[in-house]
């Protein structure tokens, strides 16, 4: 059976909280669409292939966590906006993004899933952005796993060889992670006790910070790293409300 747009929306509204996070995006539903729905689609960012894709798979909703509109106000349609909007108004589907409240959830979100799923247990909140914690510190089973360990296990899980400035100890107990452009968080994931921190995108300083500081950095992409937490999205609603699921997989090497 169908179920109502509205009432997915505002079910994932109340489990992400989005108006706790002074966000620079706008989360929540960007475009309105379909007012029911059968399909969910998830994917990591909007864009004119991706929405090829859920109009494909006769997607509803879809769930992004990069969305289509960025700050607090529209100055103007260009070429590629206008055909991204028309290929969301042809299939009839809604859009809705969920930038740092996906990236922050304890259960469902980036850095608690990607933590998760490289073996860190005991997971903490870290990272504040505008006062609110976005990242999660965590530790790895017994006195930690060696170093090069840690690394295979990050080229696993995102399916991708990560940048690695292997700066700190050999083995690594605790890991920090702050998924997307993070590379600033560093200093923070050093204070809190990590012996390797994990992002998606490096920046020019980090070779050296990371050396100063004696802390593993991997930047193992910033997409890779983040496909984690729309995919739980829909395998919730898909759990929850009975209705299809498809993530979609747009691979980007950054």
């Amino acid at each position: 059976m169908p179920v109502a747009t509205r009432e997915i929306l505002a079910e994932l509204d109340r489990l992400l909280e989005p108006a706790r996070f002074d966000d620079y995006a706008v989360n929540g539903l960007q475009v309105p669409g379909a007012e029911s729905v059968s399909t969910v689609a998830t994917g990591v960012s909007a864009h004119a292939e991706l929405f090829e894709l859920a109009a494909t798979e006769r997607a509803d909703l879809l769930l992004v966590h990069h969305g289509l509109f960025w700050g607090t106000q529209l100055f103007a349609i260009d070429v590629p906006l206008k055909r991204r909007l028309q290929l969301l108004f042809d299939a009839g589907i809604a859009l809705a993004a969920y930038h740092l409240p996906l990236d922050a959830h304890p259960e469902l979100g980036n850095n608690a899933a990607l933590a998760r799923a490289l073996g860190a247990s005991e997971l903490a909140p870290f990272a504040l952005h505008r006062g609110e914690p976005i990242g999660v510190v965590g530790t790895l089973p017994g006195d930690g796993v060696p170093a090069r360990e840690l690394f295979e296990r990050v080229r696993e899980r995102t399916a991708r060889e990560p940048l690695v400035f292997d700066a700190g100890p050999e083995r690594v107990r605790t890991v920090a992670v702050v998924t997307g452009a993070g590379a600033d968080y560093v200093g923070e994931a050093v204070t809190a006790g990590a012996d390797a921190f994990i992002t998606g995108e490096p920046a020019e300083r980090v070779m050296a910070d990371a050396r100063e500081r004696r802390v593993h950095f991997i930047a193992a992409g910033h997409y890779a790293t983040e496909t984690f937490g729309v995919r739980n999205l829909g395998e919730l609603l898909a759990e929850r409300f009975g209705v299809r699921h498809v993530f979609l997989d747009v691979p980007n090497p950054v």
